[in-house]
């Protein structure tokens, strides 16, 4: 296992104090979590103990770059900040999980916010809840880091129960300029239904960097496949025609040959 240095990573020492007060067998230790109580049951029910709440920040100057006016093209400048910033915050996140001994991190958010002080800076933020597995198994991944997931507690379960277990959240970033359409082109459309093909060609191949880069990650982690992969696009502050696609979800690998899927329960409502 490869160890981590969390100093180096740039963990603060409040966080070190935090953490140490969660460590587990300490004198009058007690857990933090986001999760739900239902969560929070499903987790312990699955065979997970919740250590603590674990989370990375990283406040990043986003660089700039120009896109041309009359064409479509990736800003790999911009591309490189927003998945190296997200990257720092999840490595800090994975650092605190390490220093409490977790085996994995359920129920992560990654959250994005440009500040008031600069439109090109923004805080990359990852929170989730640290867990140590009841049967000792290894649950970590190759690397020797505990696997991180995005799943709710619930899905978390169903994974689980199906025969399947986390790896590790992958994701791709594509930030890309959508290039303007001419005064001709406008024209031509008024008042017509009609495509805008450049408008889908950019649109297009933007989701589909973002895809493949996602991909990569999970076949570099040796996953069977990635399971609740999200597909969002924001514009953040860069105008109307530079916008970002951000692809994520969690890796699984098998855990058994047969996957058995919990049967469904019916539940009445009494709230009404």
């Amino acid at each position: 296992m490869t160890a981590v240095d969390p100093t180096a990573l740039g963990l603060p020492q409040d966080a070190m104090s935090r953490l140490a007060e969660l460590q587990p067998g300490r004198a009058g230790h007690i857990f933090t979590s986001d999760l739900s109580v239902n969560e929070f049951l499903l987790v312990k029910q699955a065979g997970f103990t919740p250590l603590g709440l674990v989370l990375g920040s990283s406040v990043y100057h986003v660089g700039f770059q120009m896109g041309r006016w009359s064409k479509n093209q990736e800003l790999d400048v911009l591309s490189q900040a927003m998945y190296h910033a997200r990257e720092l915050a999840m490595s800090r996140m994975q650092a605190e999980a390490d220093v409490l001994g977790a085996d994995g991190i359920v129920a992560v958010r990654l959250e994005v916010e440009f500040k008031e002080w600069g439109k090109d800076a923004a805080e990359f933020l990852a929170v989730g809840t640290a867990v140590k597995a009841d049967d000792g198994k290894k649950w970590r991944n190759d690397a020797g880091h505990p696997f991180t997931s995005d799943l709710s507690g619930q899905d978390f379960w169903t994974l689980l129960q199906a025969g399947y277990a986390p790896l590790g959240m992958v994701m791709g970033t594509c930030v890309y300029h959508v290039a303007h359409r001419t005064f001709g082109n406008v024209l031509s459309n008024m008042g017509q239904n009609a495509e805008l093909p450049q408008f889908t060609q950019a649109l297009y191949d933007a989701r589909e960097l973002a895809m493949a880069r996602m991909q990569k990650e999970a076949e570099a982690l040796h996953a069977e496949g990635i399971v609740g992969v999200d597909l969002s696009q924001r514009n953040h502050t860069w105008g109307s025609h530079t916008t970002e696609f951000f692809a994520i979800g969690t890796a699984v690998r098998p855990l058994r040959a047969d996957h058995v899927i919990a049967s469904p329960q019916l539940t009445l409502g009494l709230d009404r």
